[in-house]
């Protein structure tokens, strides 16, 4: 066995190299048996490099008309073409995807600020405030989704600020109900009892154990649900509740192309197909993290 100096021990780099060695091995086999998760981790990532970076790798300003270049079908000068004004719409997709996925990541962000707390809250006092908290996000859930995000939204009036306010109320209930059912099942347990006995207060349980214990069915839900919340700020901007004009959103784009389909198929295509590949993306994320995150569905799935 080799000994190293008391300042750097051999034996304690080997450890934490075995260490790390079995974590990056089991980072492989769960990527071996997850490809699909993996893929839509890389369609994420490449989306979301593709937004941020928008501003330094677009050919064109996204709002730059020229009226000389109108409806011109996808070249080497403009890759996806060009709108009813000129405008370059490569560089409009680009530009567009910071709103777009930008709504659905800020629409779970407000659904896991309000949905954890107000299910958490409801479960652990129980009675009257547990009546009242459920009946109300019942009462959310009984409308369609789309039909009350559209009231909601033509209410607040038109713009992307209103659109993520309009789907966050939508998607809350499903947190709120989603904590509540996993504080259910734990507040039977005994680090929950213990903490009890001791008499540690309500809100520290709930803050120090309930909650965190609750996020790993969170985090999978919101994984998922970023692709329909996207989904859905993208159907009110395409029933024209969204971003305003000139600024590019994929929802918009889509309806402002669908007069222009059958001659000019790209002006709807290339948007469309935007949005469609971010929600699968997010999608499959959400689907290989629920895998990794809960064994019992993983091993009954083996």
């Amino acid at each position: 066995m080799h000994r190293g100096s008391a300042r750097d021990p051999v034996g304690v780099q080997a450890l934490v190299g075995g260490i790390a060695a079995g974590r990056a091995k089991g980072y492989l086999r769960w990527a071996r048996r997850n490809r699909l998760a993996v893929l839509g981790g890389g369609i994420v990532a490449v989306m979301l490099a593709l937004s941020l970076l928008a501003p330094w790798l677009v050919p064109y300003e996204p709002n730059q008309v020229n009226l000389t270049q109108r409806l011109q079908p996808p070249s080497g000068r403009h890759w996806f073409g060009t709108d009813e004004v000129g405008r370059d719409l490569f560089s409009r997709v680009l530009d567009g995807g910071r709103r777009s996925i930008g709504a659905g990541l800020a629409v779970v962000a407000i659904a896991l600020a309000w949905g954890p707390i107000l299910g958490g809250i409801s479960e652990w006092f129980g009675g009257k405030v547990d009546l009242i908290l459920m009946r109300v996000m019942d009462v959310i859930l009984a409308f369609p989704g789309l039909v009350l995000a559209t009231a909601v939204a033509a209410a607040l009036g038109p713009g992307l600020q209103s659109t993520v306010l309009a789907v966050a109320f939508v998607r809350i209930p499903v947190y709120v109900r989603l904590v509540r059912a996993q504080v259910l099942s734990l507040r039977e347990r005994e680090f929950v009892e213990a903490a009890v006995a001791l008499g540690a207060p309500a809100s520290r349980i709930l803050k120090d154990h309930l909650l965190p214990n609750s996020l790993g069915a969170v985090v999978v839900q919101a994984t998922l649900d970023v692709g329909n919340a996207m989904l859905l700020a993208a159907t009110l901007s395409f029933l024209g509740l969204g971003v305003r004009a000139p600024a590019a959103e994929w929802g918009a784009m889509v309806n402002s192309g669908r007069a222009y389909l059958l001659d000019q198929w790209w002006y709807a295509t290339f948007p469309g197909a935007a949005i469609l590949l971010t929600a699968m993306g997010f999608n499959l994320l959400g689907d290989g993290l629920r895998d990794a995150l809960d064994p019992k569905g993983r091993t009954s799935s083996n």
